[in-house]
């Protein structure tokens, strides 16, 4: 790539699994090229109007970056309806932007084995009861994480963990013969904006009677005007928390 070069990434449509995580990599790109090619930028071409954490993401982005990192949302026409590769071309409705590097995230679906098995509606996403997480569609069979339509609760790893522990409680009481309970579940999500530079959001929800929904109030995102102490301890946890789930020392 030039030392002018441009990195484009286009996040898809809601849903998708992991929310800031395009965000988070826009981030670490700008990173590295504020090291090693200044002139160069990230441009992101996105599907929606709003994002994971976006306040937070883009002040750290005009504070870290300045203008190395370009967003275009969904009402300044960055939506990307083509791409010519030979061309390095990505189309939006309006315009046409050429790229050296390009990160196209398609619209996203249930894996499948759950569009094969009938799990899946015409969403692409699989229904399921909010308590026991067993499929509105195929009974017997529970579904957990990305695949499942979880109400408020976001497509990450966290969730996906918490449901897999409520789910396996309840896959223990039916087969007990004893009734369903109703829980709460979290999640928690730090990203890196610079490996020494971290943000996140937290969540805490409970089973309703059609959808797992978010308890008011009960989570947030980090504070907008936090100190430079603060995001280097956050981001200790987004690395910690890496490092846990890989084995590898971030970096």
């Amino acid at each position: 790539m030039p030392d002018d070069g441009v990195v484009a990434i286009a996040p898809p449509t809601n849903p998708f699994r992991c929310p800031p995580g395009p965000y988070e990599r826009a981030s670490l790109i700008a990173h590295y090229l504020k090291a090693h090619k200044p002139r160069a930028k990230v441009l992101i071409l996105d599907s929606k109007e709003s994002f994971s954490k976006d306040l937070l993401f883009r002040r750290a982005w005009k504070q870290l970056y300045g203008d190395r990192v370009e967003w275009h949302g969904i009402f300044d026409f960055g939506r990307v309806i083509a791409v010519k590769p030979k061309e390095k071309v990505l189309v939006t409705e309006t315009r046409e932007f050429r790229v050296d590097v390009a990160n196209v995230i398609p619209p996203q679906q249930a894996p499948r084995i759950a569009q094969d098995t009938g799990l899946a509606d015409a969403t692409g996403w699989c229904p399921i009861d909010p308590v026991t997480f067993e499929s509105r569609l195929q009974p017997g069979i529970h579904v957990l994480g990305d695949a499942s339509i979880a109400g408020a609760m976001p497509k990450s790893a966290f969730s996906a963990n918490a449901q897999g522990k409520v789910c396996a409680m309840q896959v223990a009481r039916l087969l007990n013969g004893e009734e369903p309970i109703r829980t709460k579940l979290d999640n928690v999500c730090y990203s890196l904006v610079a490996p020494d530079y971290g943000i996140s959001v937290a969540g805490v929800y409970r089973q309703g009677d059609d959808t797992i929904e978010a308890i008011e109030n009960a989570g947030g995102v980090s504070p907008t005007h936090a100190s430079d102490k603060f995001r280097r301890s956050e981001a200790g946890y987004a690395q910690d928390w890496y490092q846990t789930i890989t084995g590898q020392v971030f970096g």
